[in-house]
C-alpha cells in the first residue's frame, strides 16, 4: 500500500446521546471528543442521535399507525370486482 494516502483507520467510540449507550468499533471517522472507556484507555468519541438500543423498531416501542378508514374504503371500492 502507499503511504500517506489512506485515512486512519483506528478504535472509536459511539455514544448514543439518548439512551447514553456506549459501543467500540474501528472507523475512519475524524473526531474532536474523545473518552475514556472502562479499560482505562482513551478513545475518539463520536455522538449518535438513535443506535439500536433507543430506535423505536429495535425496542419494540413502535407505534401501530392505525389507518381506520382507509381499508373499508379499499374494499368497498373493490367489492364489485371481486364479484364475477
Amino acid at each position: 500500500m502507499k503511504q500517506g494516502i489512506h485515512p486512519n483507520y483506528r478504535d472509536v467510540v459511539f455514544v448514543d446521546v439518548s439512551s447514553g449507550f456506549k459501543f467500540i468499533t474501528r472507523s475512519t471517522l475524524s473526531t474532536r471528543e474523545t473518552i475514556k472507556m472502562e479499560d482505562g484507555k482513551e478513545y475518539p468519541m463520536y455522538k449518535l442521535d438513535v443506535s439500536s438500543e433507543s430506535h423505536p423498531f429495535y425496542t419494540g416501542a413502535q407505534q401501530r399507525i392505525s389507518e381506520t378508514g382507509r381499508v373499508e374504503k379499499f374494499r368497498q371500492k373493490f367489492a364489485r370486482a371481486g364479484k364475477s
